[in-house]
């Protein structure tokens, strides 16, 4: 048979890159309770759809006759998949061989992932272990200079934020580059237990004075608070199914088509339990996921970033099986005000938005801006204020349900109100330039001392007003487009996430 000889080099090259850091290195990979990174990949692929690119990229060592001896792979796995039937790309970082620093990584394998992603159209799935190809010092020595910083490829991984989908899965102490690549994405998730995400490790940082361990320093629950990534589950399989969900809203680009799922719920499906989801007392709260839940296709709520930014809700769903963006009040948080927080997680989530022409359906229960000491020395209303401006820069169609409140201008972040207003609101609507509730003492306080019992005459103003504040005065005056049943919510969004497929 000719070129058997090379043929079977090329088998031994395969399997000596299938051994990773060898077998010392790999065990100790699983007894941290982490999977390898070929066990990742499968994992993450559907059934016998991957197909590895560079697998013999590596360093070879070489007898004195020149014959190969043994074979160090390069700390980087990719290749083409199929992800739930749509093509992808996976690449993955391997721990075991010099924990992903520099010294043993080929920078290209790392840098063709992320081009293939986004000049073949197909979303991009990061499984990050390590510095990700980062510094080493140990590498410099081995240079023999220091060199100015840069980062390869990483023109495709800003394209690719504008192109395709990214998913960056963090599945162990990830560091420098690393971490950098895990939060240049548009869905991140981390693994309790195993996760930690630095710009610089505990090691470094002691330098400066501060002794921490990984947790104390850069800890799942820390990133998953602060926004720096989205998510936090329980293993490495929930990571791998929660991309998988996330990228099932999603085109496989930007301007792609995207996927209905037929036969899924009932349009016209009407919910009883929404005629008393809103408590009649305006300071009670309630649950709004109850809400989305009962709005939503049965099942299709997807919540993202959960545990930041809690006084606003963002998920995707879906509406008569189109996938939608939404943006939601939290009203058992903060009363649902923003603070800067919750105004940083909304703006993100309106680029994702736009990113891949997702409808945007906005259930408002918003007191305003977060107030006081602590508020502004967040910067809230600059965080407030660009949220808005994403709003009014977004591109897609818009849908707005005013569940309860919508003060000032955080309540006029609602929607872009130069655009026709795909607008609802329920019987519970309250809004205004400022909440009545704590204004009118001040408002009539020289008629309120003036008056023979100031107590039973504040209760005769308040009656007054409660008139006023009707959202059916609103609607008199067409500064509100409907009144509705909360029951015809579902109905009424479903038409319009079929009628955004026209206008998108």
């Amino acid at each position: 048979m000719a070129w058997e000889k090379e043929l079977e080099e090329k088998k031994k090259r395969e399997a000596l890159a299938e051994k990773m850091g060898g077998e010392e290195k790999v065990a100790r990979q699983h007894s941290r309770g982490k999977m390898d990174v070929r066990a990742r990949v499968i994992r993450m692929a559907d059934p016998g759809s991957f197909r590895e690119i560079g697998k013999l990229a590596g360093k070879g060592i070489y007898g004195d006759d020149g014959e190969l001896e043994d074979f160090i792979p390069a700390n980087f796995v990719f290749g083409k998949a199929e992800v739930d039937r749509r093509p992808a790309v996976i690449g993955g970082d391997d721990f075991t061989v010099r924990g992903g620093a520099a010294d043993a990584a080929i920078w290209r394998k790392a840098m063709l992932a992320e081009q293939m992603a986004h000049e073949w159209k197909t979303p991009l799935i990061r499984l990050i272990d390590g510095t990700g190809g980062g510094g080493s010092v140990k590498s410099l020595e081995d240079m023999g200079l220091t060199y100015v910083p840069w980062l390869p490829g990483w023109e495709h991984v800003v394209k690719n934020l504008d192109s395709v989908p990214v998913v960056s899965l963090a599945l162990g102490s990830v560091a420098g580059l690393g971490a950098a690549r895990v939060v240049a994405s548009h869905y991140s998730v981390m693994v309790k237990g195993i996760s930690h995400m630095f710009t610089a490790g505990p090691a470094v940082v002691a330098a400066i004075g501060e002794t921490l361990t990984k947790d104390e320093l850069g800890g799942a629950e820390i990133h998953a608070r602060n926004g720096a990534v989205d998510d936090l589950v329980e293993s490495e399989e929930e990571a791998f199914a929660a991309a998988r969900k996330f990228l099932s809203y999603l085109p496989s680009y930007a301007g792609g088509d995207h996927t209905r799922i037929e036969g899924g719920d009932m349009v016209l499906r009407r919910d009883e339990a929404l005629l008393d989801a809103v408590p009649e007392d305006r300071r009670a709260a309630y649950s709004m996921r109850k809400i989305l839940d009962s709005v939503m296709d049965r099942e299709s709520v997807f919540e993202i970033g959960r545990r930041w930014g809690q006084s606003a809700i963002t998920a995707l769903a879906r509406l008569d099986g189109w996938p939608v963006a939404v943006i939601a009040s939290d009203p058992s948080f903060m009363g649902g005000s923003w603070s800067a927080d919750a105004a940083r997680k909304v703006e993100r989530f309106v680029k994702l938005a736009n990113t891949f022409r997702l409808p945007v359906v906005h259930f408002v229960d918003n007191p305003g801006f977060m107030i006081g000491l602590e508020a502004e020395k967040a910067a809230t209303i600059r965080y407030g204020v660009d949220a808005l401006n994403g709003i009014y820069n977004s591109m897609v169609p818009w849908a707005t349900i005013v569940v309860r409140k919508a003060y000032g201008v955080a309540g006029a972040a609602m929607s872009n109100h130069t655009e026709f207003q795909y607008r609802f609101a329920w019987p519970s609507g309250d809004w205004g330039s400022l909440p009545l509730e704590g204004g009118i003492e001040v408002a009539y306080k020289s008629e309120l001392e003036a008056a023979d019992d100031p107590a039973a005459h504040l209760e005769d103003i308040k009656a007054r007003l409660d008139k006023v504040r009707s959202p059916f005065r609103t609607a008199e005056a067409f500064m509100i487009e409907d009144v509705i049943d909360p029951r015809e919510t579902r109905p009424l969004l479903c038409e319009f996430a079929t009628l955004a497929q026209n206008r998108l």
